[in-house]
């Protein structure tokens, strides 16, 4: 028998078996046309609402995540990032969260879950029809909301890990069906231990912190393993309403609602009522620690490539032409961190600025603090942590100010380790403020790898990365003016007089000189015989006379020299120069650039040093070597390729090279040899102080590395009060100095060890073959008088010796 005769004998069973049915329904519809009308119009209407549901729960199936693609979320979760010796430097989420395993957390904490979320969890496959039954009676029509909601775990879990999108009117409906979809899959793609466990790492605590592991540190200040029965009773309770029930903010309506939980737990037979009465009597007991821990090395480099891959990524597609997310897709980043050399560089850092920070404070001992006044303390307020969280909870300035004047316990930052101190909010602004700050960078000069970077003293209370930050150049920038006087074929050894000089702008960018003399009542120009415009660059030391030659000034950081070659060859090639070099923020075409007024970033500041160093190719710093997806395939690689450029010729390079190892043996930053020992490794370098001293600086590079160094206040105004502490030489070059002195004796670091400069030519060293300073004519006769004084006291030595025995 063919099938089309198979299907049509079995159709024609079916229309004799229904054969007596539908001469019934005859019957009656011939006896109640219009009751048979309307149970015909039911029906269709009932199978289209059937199919019409049909339909849209097929849609929405289509729609969400497979099963497949849920049981990958957990290896979703986070970007790594690695170092360039392989070490997990740490990893970029979606929310401020960490992720903890099944047998980490109590099982009482899983219990207070399901007796208070979801009762029925065990039994249900990701749906309880019985619970929506529940909401009906229990909650509408007798008022009682202890119970939870008709949402179960799976669903609540299906929001936190795809949350709900905007559909308009049908947004509730839409929403709760996909809900109930995903809620499905996740129980056929985990067991039940393992969705209660991603529920507690995915579900907002209050403060905006995800996850039990946060939550249990951000509040009671332990691990979740550590928690007893009240205290995760209390974190289950608040994720009722995170805001409603904080216990810091709210602890009456916390306790409450703990009390809640502890008693749905009585009543789901996991406590006994002798147990629930005892805890009930317990009080919150927290012990809150609104400190963000960050833990992992280089937190500063961290956030800085953080930012970098949301730069490059942008990029890049999958392969399915979605653009990546970096907190989400499980990405693995290969940075150019050294881990080894990140370790010097922070101790380092601490050494130098604990040391520092100790004469600063007895420095300031018995007078007043220029930062202390309330201008400054209110920006250091609105610029704080709680001052911000407090705005975004709607806190009224009014009830702000009382806050920060209330003493409350609290941690602050200190060198022998985090303090617990009570202390109002504004004094502990007014001590943070006080603290000296830090940044340092290392890089190659000839690959760009960043190898080193330390943003400020701790990363805990300050955020703040000061290797980014921009703040006045000082001295450290006068490097790029002599590499123009370089460039303009001024000779090295010009001979320029260290003259007081009193410059005058008559029009904009045109100025007038006149020697400077202490005795003239006052400065007076023509045309207009005015002085409001004039300027009188100083040197710090206020000696003058005598003249230098290029590499003298340079070496002994004359500003009356740096001026006048900056005025003979034009502002404007300066600081042309200095964006070619890699100098990106703002540098005014003002003749007061020469003297570091410009506000730059170590970051940027670094960068015309790497073109000395590799022989005038600029040589932008590289931070991330390769981007790969979760499988290991590689997304993206970078180095420095087309990006590296001749800035300048080699021969100016390898000049100004020259020029700053003069600096670094004989001039301001000599006591890198002296004091330091750093002498078994050729150094260049130059080091900067801004006005008032409140910025120090100190970058220097040898053959193979080139570092930088920057200390000062958060605020200008956190300062020494004299150029001797303040000076970069004091402030910044120790902590130069300090890391080289342990990458040198570290054996591991040896690749970093040794090399040579290059060796100039002979035309370039007859060049530079002169008189780094030549004294005028009345230091000469001054000394010729001065020698003359004493050979004609030499004969009376003999009876001056007589006399004084």
């Amino acid at each position: 028998m063919s099938y089309k005769a198979s299907l049509q004998a079995f159709l024609d069973k079916i229309k004799a078996a229904l054969s007596p049915l539908n001469e019934r329904w005859k019957g009656f519809a011939a006896r109640k046309p219009r009751l048979a009308r309307w149970i015909r119009l039911s029906g269709l209407s009932f199978l289209g609402m059937v199919l019409a549901l049909f339909v849209f729960r097929t849609i929405i199936a289509l729609s969400v995540p497979s099963v497949r693609a849920l049981r990958e979320i957990q290896t979703q979760i986070a970007t790594e990032v690695y170092s360039a010796d392989s070490i997990l430097l740490g990893r970029y989420f979606n929310q401020y969260r960490t992720v903890v395993q099944y047998q980490d957390i109590p099982p009482h904490v899983f219990q207070a879950l399901v007796a208070t979320e979801d009762s029925r969890f065990y039994q249900h496959r990701g749906v309880d029809y019985r619970a929506w039954g529940r909401v009906l009676f229990r909650t509408i029509i007798r008022g009682d909301r202890s119970g939870g909601g008709g949402s179960t775990l799976s669903q609540q879990l299906a929001k936190n890990l795809l949350p709900r999108k905007e559909y308009r009117f049908l947004s509730l409906v839409i929403n709760k069906m996909r809900e109930i979809v995903i809620a499905g899959r996740l129980e056929r793609a985990y067991s039940k231990e393992e969705i209660l466990t991603l529920y507690l790492n995915t579900v907002p605590f209050p403060e905006n912190v995800f996850g039990i592991d946060v939550a249990a540190r951000r509040f009671f200040n332990k691990a979740p393993s550590l928690l007893n029965v009240a205290e995760g009773a209390t974190l289950i309770g608040v994720l009722r309403a995170t805001t409603y029930y904080n216990p810091v903010r709210f602890p009456e309506r916390a306790l409450t609602r703990r009390n809640i939980v502890l008693q749905q737990m009585e009543k789901a037979g996991y406590l006994d009522p002798s147990r629930l009465a005892a805890l009930q009597t317990l009080p919150l007991n927290l012990n809150y620690n609104p400190v963000v821990r960050n833990e992992g090395m280089a937190p500063y480099f961290r956030e800085f490539v953080r930012q970098e891959l949301e730069r490059l990524i942008k990029d890049y597609r999958k392969p399915n032409g979605d653009p990546y997310n970096i907190y989400k897709d499980g990405l693995k980043v290969y940075t150019t961190l050294h881990t080894g050399m990140q370790r010097l560089a922070e101790q380092a850092v601490e050494e130098h600025l604990s040391d520092m920070q100790e004469k600063f404070d007895r420095h300031w001992k018995g007078f007043t603090q220029p930062w202390s006044d309330m201008n400054t303390i209110r920006l250091g307020v609105v610029n704080s942590q709680r001052y911000k969280s407090l705005k975004a909870r709607g806190t009224s300035e009014a009830e702000i100010d009382r806050i920060f004047t209330q003493k409350v316990q609290m941690k602050i930052f200190s060198y022998e380790g985090v303090k617990e101190v009570e202390m109002t909010p504004l004094d502990s602004v007014r001590y943070h403020l006080g603290l000296l700050q830090v940044g340092f960078m290392a890089m190659e000069p000839n690959t760009g790898h960043v190898r080193a970077w330390v943003g400020g003293i701790d990363y805990d209370f300050f955020q703040f990365d000061h290797v980014r930050a921009r703040r006045q150049s000082g001295s450290v920038f006068k490097p790029v003016v002599y590499m123009q006087a370089l460039r303009d074929s001024i000779p090295p050894c010009d001979q320029i007089p260290n003259r007081l000089v009193v410059y005058h702008e008559y029009a904009k960018g045109d100025w007038a000189t006149k020697d400077w003399r202490r005795d003239d009542p006052e400065p007076h120009f023509e045309p207009d015989g005015t002085d409001k415009d004039d300027w009188i660059p100083q040197n710090a030391d206020g000696i003058y006379g005598g003249s230098y030659s290029l590499e003298g000034a340079l070496t002994n950081s004359i500003n009356t020299v740096t001026v006048a070659l900056i005025m003979r060859m034009g502002v404007k090639k300066v600081a042309e120069l200095a964006r070619a070099l890699g100098i990106e923020s703002e540098v005014p075409v003002e003749p007061s650039i020469a003297l570091g007024t410009a506000e730059v970033s170590l970051y940027e500041m670094i960068q015309p040093f790497a073109v000395f160093a590799s022989g005038g190719v600029r040589t932008r710093p590289l931070a991330i070597r390769r981007i790969e997806n979760h499988k290991g395939e590689v997304i993206a690689e970078f180095d420095q390729g087309s990006k590296r450029e001749q800035v300048v010729s080699q021969e100016e390079a390898h000049t100004m090279t020259r020029m700053l190892q003069s600096v670094a043996s004989y001039g301001t930053a000599s006591r890198l040899r002296w004091m330091y020992n750093v002498v078994d490794v050729p150094v260049a370098g130059k080091t900067g102080t801004s006005q008032n001293h409140a910025d120090g600086w100190f970058i220097g590079y040898t053959p193979k590395l080139l570092a930088g160094a920057w200390v000062g206040g958060d605020s200008p105004l956190v300062r020494f009060r004299n150029f001797e502490y303040g000076q970069g030489a004091a402030t910044a070059l120790p902590v130069y100095a300090r890391f080289m002195r342990k990458v040198l004796d570290d054996s591991t670091m040896a690749h970093w060890h040794g090399g040579e400069f290059p060796v100039l030519a002979p035309e370039q060293l007859r060049r530079l073959a002169c008189p780094a300073r030549i004294p005028s004519a009345e230091e000469l006769l001054a000394d010729s008088l001065a020698k003359d004084s004493l050979l004609l006291l030499e004969p009376l030595a003999p009876i001056i010796e007589n006399q004084g025995n």
